[in-house]
């Protein structure tokens, strides 16, 4: 039986930056359902509109963004208890301290800096898919 292709939330507004996270997510899963956003608001009006079961398996957010940044839109997602099993990740250019804290204590699972290499991308996008197919494994997916 074929598994369920994995969901994945990226929300980036850096056009190129969104690119480059795609195309290594799929270069490891080619069948990965991405669906991406390039600022906070647009995000959570998208997860807002979701049925509990077609919520996505992972988000990978920017922490700087219009609308709503990563850690405001985690202070949303965090009111709900229904985006409490969906790993988020925030991805970012910027390692400042107060970023990162604010990040991890509004639910961020992981505060990680952009890579620098192709290389360390494509290790992030495999860790990325198998992060997300974990997900669909323990919910039954």
């Amino acid at each position: 039986m074929p598994r369920e292709r994995i969901k994945i939330l990226i929300a980036d507004d850096d056009s190129e930056d969104l690119e480059l996270i795609e195309e290594h997510i799929l270069m490891v899963e080619p069948v990965a359902q991405l669906h991406k956003f390039t600022d906070g608001s647009s995000a959570y009006a998208y997860l807002s509109s979701q049925a509990d079961g077609e919520l996505p398996s992972l988000m990978i957010l920017d922490y700087n963004m219009p609308g709503l940044n990563g850690a405001e839109l985690l202070a949303k997602l965090k009111k709900s208890s229904r985006y409490a099993s969906v790993p988020k990740i925030i991805l970012s250019t910027s390692n400042v301290a107060q970023y990162i804290e604010e990040s991890l204590n509004n639910g961020a699972t992981e505060y990680i800096v952009k890579p620098h290499s192709m290389k360390e991308m494509t290790e992030l996008a495999k860790k990325f898919v198998a992060l997300a197919m974990q997900v669909n494994h323990s919910i039954g997916r």
